[in-house]
């Protein structure tokens, strides 16, 4: 029964998403004449939004670790896991001006990434070599200058729930260019949203927000810092909720 039931929800949440981030961008696209700042008010709201619809339709609750962690004013960069599509809709939610590093077809999707571009996202062309990686410094140097919380998943991918993959290059070349700290985050959203996943299962999902990583370090030594403080505290989500569930 509780397996129908999650099913059931599952199959209103999906279809109530999609249709709230659509009016989204019917109501979001009025506001590109007006400073990215209002922009942001707004996308704080809509991800406000989908986590209201996660409480109430599937169960879904948000817990937040070091909260006290994560940046206030000023830029910096966060170097978060990404098991999830929440994990793309969260940090509208937590951070004041979030500038997401996100895959350039992403910002070609009509509407959406007018939206993007205008609260200055980063675009990054993962095959494009050497040439992506220095466009993708140019433009985390332009949004550090503005002050925004760069958010990269530095894996490049999604990862299974309790699974840390490779870290890609491209972060610590932004790191080095920016001299920004990085703050390090685990979560486990992939287990109770996986990755193309219909199902969403009810639960609490924790994001992790680790202590900063102060400037300077080289490239090789932030990577494995930052690497391994997510792994660990990754691990750590993991052993909680086998305990949990056990």
């Amino acid at each position: 029964m509780s397996d129908l039931l999650t099913t059931l929800r599952s199959a209103l949440f999906n279809p109530l998403f999609f249709a709230f981030t659509a009016l989204a961008v019917l109501f979001g696209l009025p506001l590109l004449p007006f400073p990215p700042a209002v922009m942001h008010r707004f996308l704080r709201g809509w991800a406000n939004g989908v986590l209201w619809l996660l409480r109430v339709v599937c169960g879904i609750r948000l817990r937040v670790i070091g909260a006290e962690n994560l940046p206030t004013t000023g830029p910096a960069i966060i170097a978060a896991q990404h098991q999830s599509a929440f994990d793309t809709v969260v940090w509208h939610a937590l951070l004041p001006r979030p500038s997401y590093v996100m895959k350039e077809e992403l910002m070609r999707i009509p509407g959406w990434g007018a939206m993007a571009r205008h609260v200055h996202s980063i675009p990054v062309d993962r095959e494009g070599g050497a040439s992506s990686l220095k466009r993708l410094v140019r433009a985390a140097r332009d949004a550090a200058a503005r002050g925004y919380q760069i958010v990269i998943f530095p894996e490049g991918t999604r990862s299974a729930p309790g699974q840390v993959q490779p870290w890609q290059p491209g972060f610590a070349a932004m790191a080095a260019a920016t001299a920004l700290p990085v703050v390090p985050v685990a979560t486990d959203s992939g287990r109770l949203w996986g990755r193309r996943a219909f199902t969403k299962r009810p639960g609490t999902l924790t994001v992790a927000v680790l202590p900063p990583i102060p400037p300077g370090l080289p490239r090789a030594e932030l990577t494995a810092r930052a690497e391994n403080a997510v792994a660990e505290a990754s691990a750590l989500l993991e052993q909680g909720n086998g305990r949990a569930t056990s």
